[in-house]
């Protein structure tokens, strides 16, 4: 039996759901100024299904993407917002859970063609990571999709001084590859010795891909794990800037069934669990209730 860390599911997809508003390409982020009750509520809803890991609702919070949208004064002050209804979320519930941050591409997902020169990304991730660190037990620099672009990430977030969980997206096909179509393990071997890198997931991509990229991230020295979405495919015209709107939900990943594919990764040596866009509170509660029935101890951290 493993000690288990569990993560939550995705946050924006489920505030997209819970929001009275219509869906824009910040995703949920200005939920956090116009209803913060929903983003708080969905932190405790996660912590109620067994989470022990909350992360920022922090994804769209760049400081290019609310450039693109016409909104860059938002950047400090929604920062600052989500790292209040996290703890504010850990305070209500009395949790004994830990906080992570995000950090997501700084221009948009799933396109190593729009990442920035590495000492430009590192120094935006720096700052990103400074209005974090208040709030957080660690970081997660999610759904890198080129090893430059983890390459920036690993670099400024390191200047925060907390551990850092690298979180590489595969291409939804082929799990042993980068969406830049770069080996995972060549992406590995290029950011394995960097300062404060603490454990290597896949994320943001389909589990059937994690399947195939899992057992990949053993032999390294460091933890390892998982959390998947629940797309059906990234859309080739799904561009920065686009809504969410052109990407479609799968249908078949049920609680039970996403699942059915986290107790594989726990089979290959994951011991970081959670999920990604589409995969929500009733996800993590069947995670929890599964982990613990297979004998498996639920932790906050490593």
């Amino acid at each position: 039996m493993n000690d288990i860390v569990l993560l939550d599911g995705g946050m924006g997809q489920e505030l997209i759901r819970r929001s009275p508003d219509a869906v824009t390409s910040l995703w949920g982020a200005v939920v956090m100024r116009d209803h913060p009750h929903l983003v708080q509520g969905l932190h405790e809803d996660f912590i109620r299904a067994g989470a022990r890991v909350i992360t920022l609702n922090t994804y769209s919070l760049t400081r290019p993407r609310l450039a693109m949208k016409g909104a860059p004064d938002l950047f400090e002050p929604l920062l600052a917002k989500a790292g209040e209804l996290a703890i504010a979320a850990v305070d209500a519930m009395g949790a004994d859970v830990a906080v992570a941050g995000s950090l997501p591409p700084l221009v948009g997902s799933y396109h190593p063609d729009t990442v920035l020169p590495v000492e430009e990304a590192a120094r935006q991730f720096a700052e990103i990571a400074a209005h974090q660190a208040d709030y957080v037990d660690y970081f997660l620099c999610e759904t890198m999709s080129s090893i430059k672009e983890a390459q920036g990430a690993l670099m400024g977030t390191a200047t925060a001084g907390k551990p850092i969980w690298l979180c590489l997206t595969t291409d939804d096909d082929d799990g042993t590859v980068l969406r830049s179509g770069e080996k995972l393990t060549d992406a590995i071997e290029a950011v394995k010795g960097s300062p404060h890198l603490a454990a290597i997931l896949i994320n943001c991509t389909r589990p059937e891909a994690v399947d195939q990229g899992i057992g990949l991230l053993a032999g390294y020295g460091l933890p390892y794990g998982a959390f998947a979405n629940g797309f059906t495919n990234i859309a080739e015209d799904y561009t920065p800037g686009s809504t969410v709107a052109k990407l479609s939900t799968r249908t078949d990943l049920t609680p039970n069934a996403y699942a059915d594919f986290a107790m594989r990764w726990v089979q290959a040596g994951a011991t970081i669990i959670g999920g990604c866009c589409e995969v929500g509170p009733a996800h993590i509660a069947m995670l929890t209730q599964r982990l613990e029935s297979a004998g498996h101890r639920l932790r906050k951290a490593l």
